[in-house]
């Protein structure tokens, strides 16, 4: 294995490696830090983890299991994969996990880039836009999780990490790789161990992956991964892809304006059912009842979770913002595991905390890496018998779910 990469969600962990597989990587995702070595042909190895939104020493110490595991697999450089939109607060957990495995490494150059252009992401004067908007003013300022309130990300990482953030602006990325490289070698002298850079077109993240040969952690989302295949001498190729026939469901646990479009789009052609929080945490609606109505359904049924920001609000506010989440995340992968048991072969599921919670539901342990549904959101092939999608909330076209469930059958 030449390059290990940790993602803090599995949607941004299918992400990255339908990204690496792309660039011609023979890539692997483990769901959680495997117990076994991983087969000799994996060249980059993807730890999902469900860190995002946990204690930052549980995900410092989750994290540094994974890295423990990629060292001990040969690799020679490390990713640490978050979310295009930042998502962390305060307390974390992007900053201590970055310092941590930054420590483990002894990295002193670590570069910070969630951009993703072909997703709407880009950072410029090392602030960070989504589709052309401020972060704080995308809709992610009612994340309820991670609510992003400040669109610079030097900011942001320095309210989190102990080491001081700077910056590689536009005018050196676009003079190319050595420019990039000059740049942080500057902001090490000037003592800056993590550096946010700019790019807001594909062609800046592969300069920056260029520059970034030598360095032992990148950090970020996706895109900057786009440039590090050509690293390992890999080139871009097909990936294989059988579809499987039968059965399908969609699941939404998501509440970003983006997954919110897709749920009305989708249910103007197919049947919806809308999973009331209070329902679930008070027992009038069990996983039972609800994979019984989607398995009974044509086409692609969808159960969704997907409420106004302040209807999700009132719920925390009553319940408690932990509760009603391991509640809501429960109960989806209690439904994943019951409608796979009905026969289900295709599960299609929007929303990181979701993804993670069916992951985790139906036990899966590695996923095989397909072609890509919409930009950062792959076909994922589990076994013989079940395929899935892994769609982070902010991504996908508003066909999303029709156009993924034609993905995963191979009639695309």
């Amino acid at each position: 294995m030449k390059l290990g990469c940790i993602g803090d969600d599995f949607t941004g962990s299918s992400d990255l490696a339908n990204t690496l597989a792309k660039g011609g990587m023979r890539v692997t995702q483990y769901s959680g830090v495997p117990k076994g070595p991983a087969d000799a042909s994996v060249e980059a190895g993807v730890v999902a983890l469900k860190s995002r939104s946990i204690d930052p020493q549980d995900a410092i110490a989750m994290s540094l299991s994974a890295l423990h595991w990629l060292k001990d697999q040969g690799c020679t450089q490390f990713f640490f994969k978050y979310c295009s939109t930042f998502d962390s607060t305060a307390d974390g957990n992007i900053g201590p996990v970055t310092d941590a495995l930054a420590e483990a490494l002894d990295a002193h150059q670590v570069i910070v880039c969630p951009a993703f252009p072909g997703a709407g992401r880009s950072v410029y004067q090392g602030h960070l836009f989504v589709n052309d908007v401020l972060l704080n003013e995308s809709g992610m300022q009612n994340h309820p999780l991670t609510p992003m309130v400040d669109p610079d990300l030097r900011r942001c990482m320095a309210a989190q990490s102990r080491y001081s953030i700077g910056h590689v602006p536009m005018q050196a990325v676009f003079q190319g790789a050595l420019a990039i490289r000059a740049a942080l070698n500057k902001q090490q002298d000037a003592g800056h161990r993590h550096v946010v850079i700019d790019a807001i077109r594909d062609s800046d993240l592969l300069r920056i992956g260029e520059a970034a040969t030598d360095l032992p952690l990148i950090t970020g989302g996706s895109g900057v991964a786009l440039g590090l295949p050509a690293n390992f001498g890999c080139s871009a190729g097909t990936v294989p892809w059988s579809g499987q026939a039968g059965r399908a469901v969609a699941l939404s646990g998501s509440c970003s304006n983006t997954t919110r479009a897709q749920v009305a789009r989708h249910a103007l052609h197919s049947a919806t059912r809308e999973i009331i929080a209070a329902d679930v945490i008070e027992g009038r609606l069990t996983a039972l009842d609800m994979a019984t109505w989607l398995v009974s359904q044509p086409g692609v049924p969808l159960a969704y979770s997907s409420a106004d920001p302040d209807v999700v609000r009132a719920v925390q506010d009553k319940y408690g913002r932990d509760g009603s989440a391991a509640a809501l995340e429960g109960f989806f992968a209690d439904v994943a595991r019951r409608c796979r048991d009905a026969g289900v072969s295709r599960i299609i599921t929007a929303g990181g905390e979701t993804s993670g919670a069916v992951v985790e539901g139906l036990g899966l342990k590695t996923l095989q890496i397909g072609p890509e549904i919409d930009p950062g959101v792959p076909a994922l092939r589990t076994g013989a018998d079940l395929v899935i999608a892994l769609k982070s909330g902010n991504f996908g076209a508003e066909d999303f779910f029709e156009k993924a469930d034609k993905v995963l059958a191979g009639k695309w």
